[in-house]
Formats: C-alpha cells, structure tokens, sequence
C-alpha cells in the first residue's frame, strides 16, 4: 500500500529524492506528489523548473493547493518539453484558431439553414401565385446565398 509516494514500512525515495540523489526525508516537501513510480513527472518539472523553485513554490502554498499547482507545473513543464519556444501558449494558440475555424464554420451551417427555411418559406406561402407574377418577387425568392468563407477572414464572435 503506498502513501504520499512512499511504500510503508520501507522509505522507498520519492522520485524527486531520488533524482537529486538525496535522501527522502519523513516530510519531504516532494513526496506527496511525486510518488517513486512516476520519475518522468518530476524529471520534467526539474528540467524546465528546477527543483529549488519547485521547493519554492510548493511550500508557499497551502497544503490545498498543491496538487493543482504541481498537476499545473508538469502539465507546462511537458509542454515546455514538447514545445520549448511557445510551451503550453502554443497549444492554447492552436486551440483557439481551431475554435475560430468552427465558429465560421457554425455560422456558415446557421446561414445556409436561414437561406433554406426563407426558400422553403416562398414555396409553400398562399402569395406564391402573386410573387410569380411580379418580376421583382420572383427575383428576390428565387435568389441563390453564395458566402466564400475565405473572405470572412477571422472569428466571427472575437471582440
């Protein structure tokens, strides 16, 4: 049974001790969240971190907080790995330009639906009779929606 990253009975080190080669203390700041058998998690964080600031960080916390801090610190740590110029920026980027692209996508889809009901409107409408005799009616019912979704450029929704 493991508790705070160690095994009981034998003080196997958290992979943090045992990656600086030191020994695992009783209170080791490290080893509630980095546990012996996940050495990459922290291998990251002291890559892209270091462990001092780590320490740092981790002990300025409250003890409530440290687990959404550290699920933070490896999650950029291995995108900082992955991608060492934009890091997680770069995925957050990318996200939001395949949000863009949807949304324009969305609002073309929305168009097109606003274009079939209107024709589908002028089809089934008692003045039908009445429209195909006006050239003009005729005209603006029988009109065609053409929307190049090139020329929308960015989002639609952005402020």
């Amino acid at each position: 049974m493991k508790e705070s990253g160690r095994k009981q009975g034998a003080l196997s080190p958290c992979a943090a001790c045992k990656l600086l080669r030191r020994r695992c203390a009783h209170d080791c700041v490290f080893a509630p969240y980095f546990p012996a058998d996940e050495p990459q998690k922290f291998a990251s964080v002291h890559k892209v971190f270091g462990a001092s600031n780590v320490n740092k960080m981790l002990q300025e916390l409250p003890e409530h907080q440290r687990s959404d801090a550290v699920s933070s610190m490896v999650y950029e740590a291995n995108a900082r790995v992955r991608d060492p110029v934009y890091g997680c920026v770069g995925a957050i980027s990318s996200l939001q330009q395949q949000i863009d692209s949807l949304q324009t996508q969305l609002a073309l889809a929305q168009a097109e639906v606003v274009h079939m009901r209107m024709r589908q409107f002028a089809s089934e409408s008692p003045d039908t009779a009445a429209a195909a005799a006006s050239p003009a009616a005729k005209s603006f019912f029988s009109m065609d929606m053409h929307v190049d979704p090139a020329s929308i450029g960015g989002s639609l929704w952005s402020c």
